[in-house]
């Protein structure tokens, strides 16, 4: 096999978190990503490392016996978002048990439990926040309001219909972008930093059925957006608009971003409760994007935490690292002394403070910092630790840190199961083993999925 050439096969499964498996004509091992098992595709070589050979998809020439359900959006497949829509939801949460179980294998010990995958409450209209672009489809094309183009910088597909967005969401995304293609106003051109619209950003309360809506422009075009509050303002949604916002960014960074904003209506935040409690969530606030599957999620955190409280003889300690915006931390304080969460980003950490204050909760101590340095300035010692990395996991010196501590228990939450795997070998090193283990489908119709991980340290460190 030689790179740049074309090639065709059957996918026999599937690494993961989307990475088909096949067999070469020489029965070479490939991978070849966004594809799923049965599927007969043709894949182009795009590396080839000693054994290791990578394919970029080129076509699906034929789909697999599991893809037996509609497309139910414009842009599917070229978003590559929701790459399993095909599949019924049950199909999917098997295929991703079994992705977890092969992969977990080698740190599982032969007595761990498997308490089951957690699935969304519903598979479609879950997401709570979507932040779509400004921009064509191609160069010099009309104006569109969608995602990305899979494997693309610039093209933007129209993707008001996204399928995981709530109807209110993708009612209010349809109206800004009618309004906006009425006015005549050009995108913003990242390649030469010029044009106007930039991003539009919509966040739910599923508690309330609030919409928080956040258009962000340039300064290039001075406007009065009154009459589009009026139209927003007018929608025959669901539940109701709690803020709109107009942001300014002249920022180069392709991001969702802005320097100051003019509030047209409402506020600019909403309320969300989850398990018995408050939070704000601000424009650019931190939270888990499937409210109803998050909240399932720490219920599992609350009753593996809770297993291990009821065997002390008082409230523990404990270190919710990787803490967000506090929200384990919260959730957990009734059964412990104290709770000391630690978060590198500081709006995310004040928003804790925030939200704790709201709750009434007064046993929280949140700490704004890298873990690796704050961990040294915490005087009271740990009985228990709750770890919720970011993508890549803990850095090595941090979890030797962690390591050091002398607690025999720990929740780790995984939100990429081989950053989890590739620490967990380190912590077996230590003494430490899982004892019970499951899986939340927060990203129903997509590749990934949270572990939640009980383990207890079975030997002295």
């Amino acid at each position: 096999m030689r790179k740049g050439e074309e090639y065709s096969g059957t996918v026999k499964g599937i690494a993961y978190p989307d990475r088909g498996r096949l067999t070469g004509p020489e029965g070479e091992r490939v991978t070849v990503k966004c594809t799923l098992p049965g599927q007969q595709i043709t894949y182009r070589v795009s590396r080839k490392r000693d054994e290791r050979i990578e394919g970029k998809l080129v076509s699906v020439d034929a789909l697999s016996p599991l893809e037996t359900e509609k497309p139910s959006c414009s842009s599917f497949p070229q978003c590559g978002g929701c790459l399993l829509q095909r599949m019924p939801y049950s199909a999917q949460l098997a295929m991703k048990e079994k992705e977890m179980q092969d992969l977990f294998s080698e740190v599982l010990p032969d007595n761990a439990v498997y308490d089951g995958i957690l699935p969304s409450p519903v598979p479609f209209g879950y997401r709570n926040k979507m932040e779509f672009s400004f921009g064509t489809e191609s160069f010099g094309g009309p104006l569109t309001l969608g995602l990305h183009k899979r494997g693309a910088i610039y093209d933007i597909l129209q993707a008001t219909d996204c399928a995981i967005a709530h109807p209110d969401m993708r009612l209010a995304a349809q109206t800004v972008f009618a309004y906006c293609a009425e006015q005549g106003f050009p995108h913003y051109h990242k390649s030469r930093n010029t044009g106007f619209l930039r991003h539009l950003l919509l966040r739910r309360s599923e508690s309330e059925g609030a919409l928080l809506i956040v258009l962000v422009t340039t300064s290039e075009v001075r406007h009065d957006f009154t009459p589009l509050k009026d139209r927003l303002l007018a929608l025959p949604l669901a539940g109701r608009i709690a803020g709109i916002l107009v942001g300014i960014n002249d920022l180069p960074a392709d991001m969702v971003q802005y320097q100051k904003a003019e509030l047209l209506y409402g506020e600019p935040y909403l309320t969300e409760r989850m398990l018995g409690l408050t939070f704000r969530i601000s424009v650019f606030s931190f939270f888990q994007t499937n409210t109803g599957a998050a909240e399932r999620l720490y219920g599992r955190v609350r009753d593996y935490l809770r297993s291990f409280a009821e065997t002390r003889e008082r409230r523990p300690v404990i270190y919710d690292l990787y803490s967000g915006t506090g929200t384990i931390a919260q959730i957990v304080s009734p059964m412990a002394e104290r709770v000391y969460a630690v978060e590198l980003v500081a709006e995310a950490t004040a928003a804790a403070a925030e939200n704790a204050q709201l709750n009434g909760i007064g046993n929280c101590v949140f700490i704004n910092g890298d873990v690796l340095q704050k961990l040294d300035e915490i005087e009271e010692k740990p009985d228990f630790l709750i770890l919720d990395p970011p993508r890549e996991g803990i850095v090595p010196k941090a979890l030797s840190k962690i390591m050091a501590y002398d607690v025999d228990h720990m929740i780790y939450i995984s939100c990429k199961a081989t950053s989890f795997v590739r620490d967990m070998h380190v912590l077996r090193s230590a003494g430490w083993e899982i004892g019970r283990w499951s899986l939340a489908d927060l990203f129903p119709q997509t590749p990934h999925v949270e572990a939640i991980i009980s383990m207890s340290r079975t030997r002295s460190k």
